[in-house]
């Protein structure tokens, strides 16, 4: 079974997705029953890939058992493994979420959730540029239902225009690799590392244009400006479950940009290593401050977690564009600590809305909320986190990518940072003073019911922060071992490319 580690991850919400489709005429009971269990499964195989991963081991599976310079692979290194392991550990209490109600709401709920995941977790594991794509049009077919459904009015044109910029974008994508393959004739990406060093002076102005179309897509997809502009409004009006799980999904897109450029336009492709990564610093410190801006600027809790979203996607472009393994490595800490906090915060609007009556999670005042000490308590730890303040892990994966800036352009990135950072603390503090203390002298509490395994799956997503900041040293040990994998391609090019096909007698 071990070697067969690197294709779990995919085959098990793959086949679970298959197994809900087919039980859904059972009910929903059935159906959370299967998905809860595959989570269950996708987790175990994701702490072993990572312990694999941690090992310093480089899973290479073959489908179809063809060498990997002609067909299909699927590659397992640290940066992988822990991908997979984050969706993973988000996607459980977002499951949870859902189940204590929505999912009946929605039609085929659990099997898009399950597709969802194997998209997302096919884009971290594929070592070949068109199964990128596959994989990435797998993933936003799943999110067009999951957001779309049981929609109505404003959230149906919001999800029409997601729908749309995605399309367009996947269109861009595959032209982009269409004209590399015809100028390098493959799309593994080990052995377009090398082609792309190797490729003659008369080539390199296509190569230059599709790569550059090709990291446009990624850079739309992480919402880096000017492309971000999709995101706040498909963020605010997705349901609470979706938005927490939508939380990874830009992610995604700085992945595909970290992966690329170190491998595809690292140090061994000649002419062209480093390629269009200038553009990344300036462009992320644009991003960072605009989307700042956003945050202070708007009026609801959902609006404002979406704006975070575009922070923390923007902190993560700063971080990675510095090129430095200290910077990357803070940066994938902060990867991590963002994705779960602005989760958790997603969940913890949607519990404000209904706990708010007609006010929803709007700025104003409102009737008191029932036991609203707890879930303001629980609101304040998720603010301390994402606005980077101590002792949580925010604070820790600033500092870092801070004090790992070089001299020469810690001017911008310093002052970028913390001022962004002032401004989303302001911004939280208003929100908090407005939702949980502007009431009604003489309104009533609500008394809409919270669920337990609603609180649970909050309270789960914010200990991810909390054992991250007590599991410090090993998280940041294990993020710099990445980092310095990245920054060298040969290993993994070469690990790529001698891996044997498995092949066998035929059986009598």
């Amino acid at each position: 079974m071990t070697q067969h580690l690197a294709i779990l991850p995919i085959l098990l919400p793959l086949m679970a997705g298959a197994l809900v489709l087919m039980s859904e005429r059972r009910g929903i009971l059935a159906q959370r029953a299967i998905a809860l269990t595959a989570m269950a499964a996708l987790l175990a195989v994701a702490i072993a890939l990572l312990w694999r991963a941690g090992r310093g081991e480089t899973l290479v599976y073959l489908l179809g058992d063809w060498p990997a310079r002609l067909g299909i692979a699927l590659m397992a290194d640290r940066l992988s493994a822990l991908m997979v392991l984050a969706a993973a550990l988000l996607a459980l209490p977002c499951l949870l979420y859902a189940c204590a109600g929505w999912d009946q709401r929605s039609p085929h709920f659990h099997a898009l959730f399950q597709f969802q995941l194997v998209g997302i977790n096919g884009a971290f594991l594929t070592a070949d540029a068109f199964n990128l794509f596959v994989f990435f049009e797998v993933m936003l077919i799943a999110s067009y239902g999951l957001m779309l459904s049981g929609g109505r009015n404003v959230r149906m044109r919001v999800g029409l225009h997601y729908v749309v910029f995605n399309v367009t974008a996947s269109t861009l994508f595959l032209i982009a690799l269409g004209v590399l393959y015809g100028m390098l004739g493959t799309l593994n990406m080990a052995e377009m590392a090398l082609r792309v060093g190797q490729a003659p002076a008369g080539n390199l102005p296509l190569i230059q244009a599709a790569g550059a179309l090709m990291l446009l897509v990624f850079c739309a997809k992480a919402a880096l400006l000017p492309l971000y502009l999709w995101l706040p409004e498909a963020y605010t009006r997705a349901p609470a479950a979706i938005a927490a799980l939508f939380a990874i999904m830009t992610k995604v897109g700085l992945y595909a940009v970290l992966r690329v450029g170190t491998l595809i336009f690292g140090p061994l492709a000649g002419a062209l290593a480093g390629f269009a990564w200038q553009w990344l610093l300036p462009l992320g410190l644009a991003t960072l401050a605009l989307a700042s801006l956003g945050v202070m600027a708007a009026t609801r809790l959902r609006a404002l977690v979406a704006y975070l979203v575009l922070v923390s996607a923007a902190t993560l472009f700063v971080a990675f564009a510095l090129a430095r393994p200290e910077t990357i490595a803070a940066g994938l800490y902060y990867l991590l600590h963002s994705t779960f906090v602005a989760a958790a915060l997603f969940l913890i609007a949607d519990l404000v809305r209904r706990s708010r009556g007609e006010a929803g999670d709007r700025f104003g005042v409102a009737a008191p909320m029932h036991r609203r000490a707890k879930l303001g308590l629980v609101f304040l730890v998720a603010a301390v986190s994402v606005a980077g303040l101590p002792p949580l892990s925010g604070f820790l994966g600033k500092l870092m990518v801070l004090d790992a800036t070089p001299a020469g352009q810690a001017g911008w990135v310093w002052s970028i940072v913390l001022a962004s950072s002032f401004i989303v603390i302001a911004a939280l503090a208003r929100a908090g003073s407005a939702l949980f203390w502007r009431v009604e002298d003489d309104g009533v509490p609500m008394r809409r019911p919270v669920r337990a395994v609603e609180t649970g799956a909050v309270l789960l997503l914010l200990g991810y922060g909390v054992a991250m900041t007590v599991a410090a040293a090993p998280v940041l040990d294990y993020a710099r071992a990445t980092a310095d994998q990245l920054l060298d391609p040969q290993a993994v090019v070469d690990r790529v490319r001698q891996t044997p096909p498995q092949l066998r007698e035929p059986s009598p």
